[in-house]
């Protein structure tokens, strides 16, 4: 059965296609008969690893994020490669980025952090068996390695140094899931 609200493209124009973000300008039609513009952001998909270390410890970077004008307190993500299954993102971006890999893997759930203008979606994993090895970075990416326990984490939320909505959101989930509540 048809969602009542659905719209329906009746025209698509690429406004802009760069290489991570496109932009379009469609024409659809409402539920009402009605027409109506739409504009988006496509784009390919993300992943964000809460990497937990053997001691409950959280594995985090900080990188500088150019739109912003600053650096950011993060967990590390990355977005999914064409045809890529988005966990082999994680496992990639959590080694290139940290130089750690990890033995087990818990999808936590999918966020869709910008519904009003994008079609991103960020999946969210939570790692475990953390091992240590070499990072290995884009020659674009310059970020600093830390570790932070979960409760120094919520606080640094709370006193508004990590802001970050994806890294917010994953935070509440390990919260949550490595008390044993949302499994």
């Amino acid at each position: 059965m048809t969602d009542p609200l659905t719209e329906t493209e009746i025209a698509s124009t690429t406004v802009f296609h760069g290489h991570l973000l496109h932009v379009k300008r469609d024409q659809v039609l409402l539920p009402n008969g009605a027409e109506a513009g739409r504009e988006y952001i496509v784009h390919p998909g993300a992943v964000l690893v809460v990497p937990v270390l053997d001691d409950g410890r959280l594995i985090f970077e900080r990188q500088y994020r150019y739109p912003l004008r600053r650096a950011f307190l993060e967990l590390p993500a990355g977005k999914i490669d064409s045809d890529e299954d988005p966990l082999t993102t994680g496992k990639r971006e959590l080694l290139e980025e940290t130089g750690y890999s990890a033995l087990n893997w818990h999808y936590l759930t999918t966020l869709h952090p910008c519904i009003g203008y994008s079609n991103e979606r960020i999946l969210i994993y939570l790692a475990t068996g953390l091992q240590e090895g070499q990072h290995n970075r884009d020659h674009d990416e310059m970020l600093e390695v830390l570790s932070l326990s979960l409760q120094e984490a919520l606080l640094k939320m709370r006193q508004g140094e990590i802001t970050d909505g994806k890294t917010m959101v994953a935070l509440f989930w390990a919260e949550k899931f490595l008390a044993g509540d949302w499994r």
